[in-house]
C-alpha cells in the first residue's frame, strides 16, 4: 500500500471512530499527563489508570529544606448511561521526608494524600458528532490541509468533590472534610496526530486552600503505538503557586493496555520541583453499540469497519487501475 492509500486507511478509521462519539477502538487514557480529556471512555467501560512516582523538592531562601520522597497517582474512569457521561475516582498519595536545615537540622516524615476527588464528567458539545469531513479518495492534500473548523473545540463540564483528612501535611492548616471541585475541558484533535487539550479548574472552592489551575497539554501521535507530548500546569492560591512542565512520553502495548513516562519540573527555587513518574493504564471493554440493532458488540463493529475500509482501499485500487490503463491507451 502506498503512503496516499495508508493515510487515507487511517485517516477513514478515524472518522468511523468519530461516528460512535466517546468510544473509541483503543484506550482513551488521561495519561500521560495530568490534564483531563473533553470526551468519557464511553458506556460500560471501566478504566484504570496508575502512575507511581519519586518526588524530589528544594527550597533555598532564609527557611531553607528539602523534600525526598515517592507517591502514587491514580484514577478509576466509568462510562454510564450516556456516551458523554463519565464517573471517576481521581487521588494522589505521598510519602516522603522533609528535612528542614537550619542551625539544628531536623526531619519530618509525612504521609498522606495530596487529594482524593470523586466526580462526574459531561461532554455538552462535540463538534465532531455532526458534519464530519468525507475524505476525499482522491486527493491526499485535500485531506491534511489545514480547516478551520479543527479550532472550535469539543467542551466538556466536571463537578467534583475533594475530602481532606484532617491535620493533612499537604493542605492549609484547618481545611478538612469536603470541598466542591469544577471544571472546563475543551479538546481539539488536529490533522496530523496533533491534540490539544485545555483545562480550567476552581478546587477546593469555599476553604484557605481555594486555588486556580491551568493545564496546557499537546500531544503528537506519531506512530499508531507512540505518542509524545508537552504540558504547562500553572497553580495559584494563598496557600502555594507554582508553574510546572511535564513532557514525556506514552507507549500502546495493547488496545486495551498503555504505558507512559515523564518528567515534572520548575524554574523557581521557593521550592525547585523535579519528579519522574511512570504510568499504566488498562481498560475493561464491556462496550455495546447502541446504533446497532442487533446489539452486536463494539468488537463485531470493529471488525465491519475494518472490512469497510478494506472496501475503500478496494475502490482505490480499481480507480488507480482504470487511470493506468487510459494513460497506456494514450501512450
Amino acid at each position: 500500500m502506498n503512503p496516499i492509500k495508508s493515510t487515507l486507511f487511517i485517516f477513514i478509521s478515524f472518522i468511523s471512530s468519530l461516528a460512535f462519539a466517546q468510544y473509541t477502538d483503543v484506550i482513551n487514557s488521561n495519561r500521560p499527563g495530568v490534564s483531563r480529556s473533553a470526551f468519557s471512555v464511553g458506556t460500560n467501560v471501566a478504566q484504570f489508570e496508575v502512575g507511581p512516582y519519586m518526588l524530589k523538592e528544594k527550597r533555598t531562601p532564609a527557611t531553607s529544606y528539602e523534600v525526598d520522597g515517592f507517591g502514587v497517582d491514580f484514577a478509576t474512569r466509568y462510562g454510564l448511561l450516556w456516551e458523554e457521561l463519565e464517573l471517576n475516582i481521581e487521588g494522589s498519595f505521598q510519602s516522603d521526608t522533609k528535612t528542614y536545615n537550619s542551625s539544628i537540622t531536623a526531619e519530618d516524615k509525612r504521609a498522606n494524600f495530596k487529594f482524593l476527588t470523586i466526580g462526574a464528567k459531561y461532554l455538552i458539545y462535540d463538534p465532531y458528532k455532526k458534519g464530519e469531513d468525507k475524505p476525499n479518495l482522491y486527493s491526499w492534500k485535500a485531506n491534511h490541509k489545514f480547516k478551520w473548523k479543527t479550532l472550535i473545540p469539543a467542551v466538556s463540564i466536571y463537578a467534583g468533590a475533594n475530602y481532606d483528612t484532617k491535620n493533612n501535611p499537604y493542605t492549609a492548616q484547618g481545611i478538612e472534610g469536603f470541598s466542591p471541585k469544577v471544571m472546563i475541558a475543551t479538546q481539539n484533535n488536529f490533522n496530523g496526530g496533533w491534540v490539544f487539550v485545555m483545562n480550567l479548574i476552581k478546587d477546593r472552592i469555599g476553604t484557605d486552600q481555594s486555588d486556580f489551575q491551568y493545564i496546557l497539554t499537546l500531544t503528537h501521535s506519531f506512530s499508531p503505538k507512540w505518542v509524545v507530548f508537552g504540558e504547562t500546569q500553572g497553580i495559584k492560591s494563598d496557600f502555594y503557586a507554582d508553574n510546572l512542565f511535564r513532557f514525556g512520553g506514552g507507549y500502546l502495548w495493547t488496545k486495551d493496555f498503555q504505558l507512559d513516562t515523564a518528567v515534572t519540573f520548575n524554574t523557581k527555587d521557593t521550592p525547585s520541583v523535579f519528579g519522574v513518574n511512570f504510568g499504566m493504564s488498562y481498560r475493561l471493554d464491556f462496550h455495546k453499540d447502541k446504533e446497532i440493532d442487533n446489539g452486536t458488540s463494539a468488537k463485531d463493529e470493529g471488525e465491519r469497519r475494518k472490512n469497510k475500509s478494506k472496501k475503500t482501499t478496494d475502490v482505490i485500487e480499481e480507480y488507480n487501475k482504470k487511470h493506468k490503463r487510459k494513460d497506456q491507451n494514450f501512450n
